[in-house]
């Protein structure tokens, strides 16, 4: 199994900077998430050359490698102008992932849950284009329901998942999103088996307690998806269950540390999930 982290708090970093970061953190994988100058959020990517071998270089230097990259695009919009700008975008991250040597890849389901009908068909006519090259490029792809997705539920997902009938793409369970896909953590996993192939660790508050004013928001019926990212045992995801449905699984994939809530503790909290989920998944 490969425990890696998300360097998401570090993105502020300069590349090399980034890199050391995370070995000295003493983690020796990284899921290579979103920078403003490298992969930002739903854009075309804005690494050249040049800063790729810088990232290549220091990934040598270090000894980090990475694990898998995510991109995340609308390759679900209901709007197809913005389809078509994901896949352009999708095909020159494909190109990047290939020249970093990484034959892992994941990303969100994204479109729109009040249009979860149209999202899919625009979902799988991306799938249409994306797969066939994924295929040939030997290129696995991991997806997950993230809150306010097309889809949000964790069983629908992995149904989704398995209907594509390609042995490229998994299923990504993300533990601090737990509360927004339909089931308690240990039955997504189990219901998921052999499909799970990532993780993201992290914890979360239950968005729902005291009869859902757990947050109150403004206007009082916003469709805002609240959640955190933060250590275990700071909220309330049965992690007992979680672990123990891994176990049951024999779960040997990819477990991404993905603790967003509180940069000003990045360096600390990255260091004390490495070893505690390292003692969990012992």
């Amino acid at each position: 199994m490969k425990i890696t982290l998300d360097p998401l708090p570090f993105r502020h970093l300069p590349i090399p900077e980034m890199v050391r970061t995370v070995a000295d953190l003493g983690y020796e994988w990284i899921e290579f998430s979103q920078r403003d100058d490298f992969f930002p959020f739903y854009l075309h990517p804005r690494a050249n050359d040049d800063l790729i071998q810088q990232l290549k270089k220091a990934l040598k230097e270090t000894g980090v490698k990475i694990a898998s990259v995510l991109p995340i695009l609308r390759w679900s919009s209901p709007d197809e102008d913005e389809r078509l700008a994901a896949i352009r975008s999708w095909q020159r991250t494909i190109d990047i992932t290939i020249e970093l040597g990484v034959d892992q890849m994941n990303s969100e389901c994204s479109g729109r849950p009040e249009q979860s009908e149209r999202s899919e068909a625009q979902w799988l006519k991306s799938m249409e284009v994306l797969l066939p090259r994924l295929e040939k490029e030997g290129i696995k792809l991991n997806i997950e329901p993230h809150p306010d997705d097309f889809i949000e539920d964790g069983i629908e997902a992995v149904r989704m998942i398995r209907g594509l009938n390609s042995p490229n793409v998994g299923f990504l369970y993300c533990v601090p999103h737990t509360f927004y896909q339909g089931h308690d953590p240990a039955t997504i996993v189990e219901y998921a088996g052999p499909d799970l192939k990532h993780l993201h660790l992290a914890d979360s508050f239950d968005y729902r307690a005291s009869g859902g004013r757990r947050y109150l928001l403004n206007p009082a019926d916003t469709n805002a998806t609240v959640h955190q990212h933060l250590p275990y045992g700071q909220g309330e995801v049965d992690l007992d269950g979680f672990f123990a449905a891994l176990k049951r699984v024999n779960f040997d994939g990819i477990a991404t540390v993905a603790v967003f809530s509180q940069e000003e503790k990045a360096r600390e909290n990255s260091i004390w999930m490495l070893e505690e989920t390292k003692r969990r998944l012992a």
